[in-house]
C-alpha cells in the first residue's frame, strides 16, 4: 500500500500550528468559510461560495450521508450500600454500535461501574454496563430504534473533538452545526468537517451548472482523532469504520470516469470510502463493510480525481492521506501558506481543493 523503501518518519508529517489558527466554531454562513484551492502548480485564495469558479459540468462530489449522534452522555449510577444509597456520576461517550445490539462506549470513571448496573441519563433515557473489553465498556439502553434516537437527542451533547473540546464545551448551536445539511444515516461520533461547509443554496447552484452528486455512507469513529504513535508511519494500525456503497453510488461514479469528468470527494472520508470500494477491481464495486483503509504516499489512487477538505493536525492519517495525494513537499508549500495567510484550521475551520492534476484558471469577471 505505501512507500517500499526508504523508511517515513512522523516528523515528517509535523508543522507548527499557531493555537489561535484553531477554529472553535463555523464560520456564518457556512458557505463564507475561505478555500484554498491548490494544484501541483498555484495556490489561489477563495471562498467556498467560490466553488461554481473551480468545479465545471460533469464533475461529481461525492457526500458522506452519514449522521453525527449527540455521544456524550453524562448520567448518575445509584448503588445501595451499608450506609444507604450512594451516587456517582458516570461520562459516557459512545464509540459504535456492536452486532449483540450493545454500545461500545468510553466510561469515565470505568472503575466506579460494576457488570449489571445501571446509569440514568434522564427520565427517559438509562443503560445497564454488560461488560468491559480494552477500557472500554458495552452498555445496553432501555430504548431501541426511534424511541433511542429522540431520547439521546434530548439528552446528549455533540461529540465535539478533543482540541475544541479543550476549549469550551458543545452546546445546542453545536448540534446544528456539526451536521451536514445532507446528513441521513445516524451512527457517526464525529462529522464529516469538509462538508459542514455547505449549505442547500449552494448545492442548487452547482446542479444547476452540471455538477453532480453521489451520497455514500461511512460512520466516522471516535479513532478519527487518534494520533500516530510510531515513528515508522507505515506501521500504524488503523481503526475500522464501517461503510456502505450502493450500487446506484457505484454505477453514477463509473459514468462520471467514463465520461471524463472528475469524481471529487467531499471530506477524507467519502475518499477513503470509495478508495476502500475500489480496492479489488480498481473501479468503484458497491461496498459494505468495515474499512481500516490507511493512505500515505505511494498509495496509488484508483477513483478521486482531487479532495475538497479542511486542514489537519499535525502527525495525523489525516496529514498522511492528503501528502499522498498532491505530494509531500506540495503539502509542506500549502501548509506554510495556509498558515501565513491565518487559514483557520481543523474541523470548524475553513477549506482546502486539492487538484493534483490542474486547477485551471477560474473564468473570473473582469
Amino acid at each position: 500500500m505505501g512507500v517500499k523503501g526508504g523508511v517515513m518518519k512522523l516528523t515528517d508529517f509535523d508543522f507548527d500550528l499557531p493555537d489561535g489558527l484553531i477554529a472553535t466554531r463555523p464560520a456564518v454562513p457556512r458557505t463564507s468559510a475561505r478555500l484554498l484551492v491548490a494544484d501541483a502548480a498555484q495556490i489561489h485564495d477563495a471562498q467556498v461560495s467560490d466553488l461554481r469558479e473551480w468545479l465545471r459540468a460533469g464533475d461529481r462530489l461525492v457526500l458522506n450521508d452519514t449522521r453525527v449522534i449527540p455521544a456524550r452522555l453524562s448520567g448518575l449510577r445509584a448503588r445501595m450500600s451499608a450506609q444507604g444509597a450512594t451516587e456517582a456520576r458516570i461520562e459516557v461517550t459512545l464509540l459504535e454500535p456492536r452486532a449483540d445490539g450493545t454500545w461500545s462506549a468510553l466510561v469515565k470513571p470505568l472503575k466506579k461501574l460494576k457488570v449489571g448496573e445501571v446509569v440514568r441519563f434522564s427520565d427517559a433515557l438509562s443503560a445497564t454496563l454488560e461488560g468491559t473489553e480494552d477500557g472500554q465498556g458495552h452498555l445496553r439502553f432501555n430504548l431501541t430504534g426511534d424511541d433511542f434516537d429522540a431520547a439521546l437527542a434530548e439528552a446528549g451533547a455533540m461529540p465535539l473533538p478533543p482540541y475544541i473540546a479543550a476549549k469550551r464545551p458543545a452546546d445546542a448551536q453545536d448540534k446544528h452545526d456539526y451536521q451536514t445539511v445532507w446528513a441521513r444515516h445516524s451512527g457517526a461520533v464525529a462529522a464529516p468537517t469538509a462538508s459542514l461547509h455547505f449549505d442547500d443554496a449552494l448545492l442548487a447552484e452547482l446542479a444547476a451548472m452540471g455538477v453532480s452528486f453521489t451520497h455514500v455512507t461511512l460512520h466516522v469513529g471516535a479513532g478519527t482523532f487518534l494520533p500516530v504513535k510510531v515513528d515508522d508511519v507505515t506501521t500504524h494500525k488503523m481503526h475500522a469504520e464501517w461503510g456502505h456503497v450502493s450500487a446506484e453510488a457505484a454505477a453514477e461514479i463509473a459514468a462520471t470516469k467514463a465520461a471524463g469528468g472528475r469524481v471529487i470527494p467531499v471530506g477524507t472520508t467519502a475518499l477513503r470510502l470509495i478508495e476502500s470500494a475500489a480496492r479489488d477491481s480498481g473501479a468503484v464495486q458497491p461496498w459494505e463493510g468495515e474499512t481500516d483503509i490507511f493512505i500515505y504516499p505511494g498509495f496509488a489512487f484508483q477513483v478521486a480525481d482531487g479532495l475538497m477538505t479542511n486542514f489537519h493536525l499535525p502527525k495525523s492519517t489525516l496529514m498522511m492521506l492528503v501528502s499522498a495525494l498532491i505530494g509531500q513537499d506540495r503539502i509542506r508549500e500549502i501548509y506554510a501558506h495556509a498558515i501565513k495567510k491565518s487559514y483557520r484550521f481543523f474541523s470548524y475551520g475553513d477549506a482546502s481543493l486539492l487538484l493534483p492534476h490542474g486547477a485551471g484558471d477560474p473564468n473570473r469577471p473582469q
